[in-house]
């Protein structure tokens, strides 16, 4: 009986090698604004010289997911691949007025607006076929949003990794000891995705939650 149980023990491992996922999928998520593309620019930037896709101080610039694969990233003497997906701004309403006071005429806000609108239902979406979630808040501003919230719960519903990253330190303004003391069971890392500041222990936390 013993032979049989080492067979079929060394069997499974060699199953669940064969068929193990070469990349884990992460999903960057939280509210317009808070740095999400920024963030993932600096990670495309670092580990492959390229980037995401373009920035603004405009909310919703992102509305519609992005996805680079196989980003290998290397620290404390290993490395981890991951497939990387920058998620549109998650928002409860998204009126198109907000785009109307950026200077934009009412067609135009409007089809931004839908877009979106969209783009958050695409975010969602997502969820269901993730490894991870990289959850970016911004530390100058109060963490207890529906958005963030209802993403931490998604995640602890799934029992599916979370990292918390408590962006854009390098302002006088922000708090990230609020973030960490709203969510304690969460790992949280604060860093500057504009500056890279912390950055190194970002991507230490990565390789704990990810690897």
């Amino acid at each position: 009986m013993g032979v049989i149980r080492k067979f079929k023990k060394n069997f499974a491992d060699i199953f669940k090698k064969m068929f193990k996922k070469q990349n884990a999928r992460i999903g960057i998520y939280g509210p317009p604004n808070a740095g999400k593309t920024t963030l993932a620019n600096r990670i495309l930037r670092d580990w492959t010289g390229d980037a995401m896709g373009s920035v603004s101080h405009i909310a919703h610039e992102t509305r519609r997911a992005r996805r680079r694969e196989g980003v290998t990233i290397k620290t404390n003497g290993s490395s981890i691949s991951l497939d990387i997906i920058d998620t549109p701004g998650l928002a409860t309403k998204i009126d198109f007025h907000e785009f109307m006071e950026q200077g934009m005429d009412e067609a135009e806000s409007k089809r931004r607006a839908k877009e979106a609108t969209e783009g958050v239902i695409e975010a969602v979406k997502w969820l269901e076929n993730l490894d991870g979630v990289i959850l970016v808040m911004d530390a100058t501003e109060d963490p207890f949003t529906q958005v963030n919230v209802t993403v931490i719960g998604n995640m602890e519903a799934r029992s599916l990794p979370l990292l918390i990253v408590a962006n854009k330190v390098d302002l006088a303004e922000a708090s990230p000891s609020t973030i960490r003391d709203a969510f304690p069971q969460h790992p949280m890392v604060s860093i500057s995705a504009l500056e890279g500041k912390n950055i190194d222990t970002f991507y230490e936390e990565l390789a704990k939650r990810f690897g």
